[in-house]
C-alpha cells in the first residue's frame, strides 16, 4: 500500500454515491487537483500507529476528502481554480458536496463523536485567518504567522488527531501542527510567493526562525513518518538566511 491506495479508495468511495457523471467528474477534477497532498503522509502517519488496513484508508480518505474541499475553497479565494471551465457556479457546490462526504466517511471509520466534533471544531476555527489572507496587501511576519497558523498548522494537528483517533499515537498530533508551519514556509520559499518575499528582510527572518522552530518540534516527536517531510523541508529553510 502506499498514499495511492488512499486516493484510489476516495475514487471508490465517490462512486458508490451514484452521483450524475457530470457531478462525479467535477468531484474527481477537485481530488485530483489536491493530489499528492497528504497521501502519503496520512499512510505512513497510519501505518506507524498500528492502524488496520481498512480503518487506515477509511480515515485517509475521510481527510483526504476535507483537504481537498479546503484547497478547493483556497483556490476560490485565490483565483486559482483553472480546473473548472465555470469555477464560481461549479466549485462551490463540489466543496458543499466534499465536506459532507467528508465527515461521513470518518463517521463510518471508527473515529469517536467527541474527536470528530474537536477536530471540525479546530478546522472551522484555523479557516478564520483566511478572512486576512483575502485582504492582506502588505505582510508583516505577526500576519503571516497567524495565517500560517491556522491554514497550515492548525489544520495538520487536526488531521493527524482525526488520523490517531484511538491509537497510541492520540495525543501527538501537536506534530501536525509543528509540521504544517514549517512546510507552509518551505512551500511559499520554494515556490517564491510574494507573501513571504514581499515581507521585509528582518520580518523573513523572523518567519523563518519561526520555521526552524517549528521543524524542532516534529523532530522531538521521533516519528519515523515524518521523516521524508523532514528531509524535503530542511534544505529550503537555510537558503533565506544564514
Amino acid at each position: 500500500m502506499s498514499g495511492g491506495s488512499i486516493y484510489q479508495e476516495a475514487l471508490r468511495v465517490l462512486r458508490r454515491l451514484g452521483l450524475p457523471e457530470q457531478a462525479e467528474q467535477d468531484v474527481v477534477a477537485a481530488l485530483e487537483a489536491a493530489q499528492p497532498g497528504p497521501l502519503a503522509l496520512l499512510y505512513e502517519a497510519g501505518v506507524e500507529a498500528g492502524l488496520r488496513r481498512e480503518v487506515l484508508l477509511a480515515r485517509g480518505t475521510g481527510i483526504f476528502f476535507n483537504f481537498a474541499a479546503g484547497n478547493l475553497a483556497d483556490d476560490l479565494s485565490d483565483g486559482d481554480c483553472t480546473y473548472y471551465m465555470h469555477p464560481l457556479r461549479v466549485g462551490p457546490y463540489v466543496q458543499f458536496l466534499l465536506q459532507n462526504l467528508a465527515w461521513a466517511t470518518l463517521a463510518r471509520a471508527g473515529v469517536p463523536a467527541g474527536v470528530m466534533a474537536e477536530a471540525a471544531q479546530a478546522l472551522a476555527v484555523a479557516a478564520g485567518p483566511q478572512a486576512l489572507e483575502v485582504r492582506t496587501l502588505a505582510w508583516t511576519a505577526p500576519v503571516f504567522q497567524r495565517v500560517a497558523e491556522g491554514l497550515a498548522g492548525q489544520q495538520w494537528a487536526a488531521y493527524l488527531r482525526l488520523l490517531w483517533a484511538g491509537t497510541p499515537l492520540a495525543e501527538r498530533s501537536v506534530a501536525g501542527h509543528f509540521l504544517g508551519i514549517a512546510a507552509h514556509v518551505a512551500e511559499d520559499i520554494r515556490s517564491k510567493d510574494p507573501r513571504f518575499f514581499s515581507m521585509p528582510e528582518a520580518d523573513q527572518r523572523e518567519v523563518v526562525r519561526w520555521a526552524r522552530a517549528g521543524m524542532d518540534g516534529v523532530r522531538r516527536q521521533g516519528l519515523r513518518c515524518l521523516d521524508a517531510a523532514i528531509r524535503r523541508i530542511d534544505p529550503i529553510l537555510p537558503e533565506v538566511v544564514p
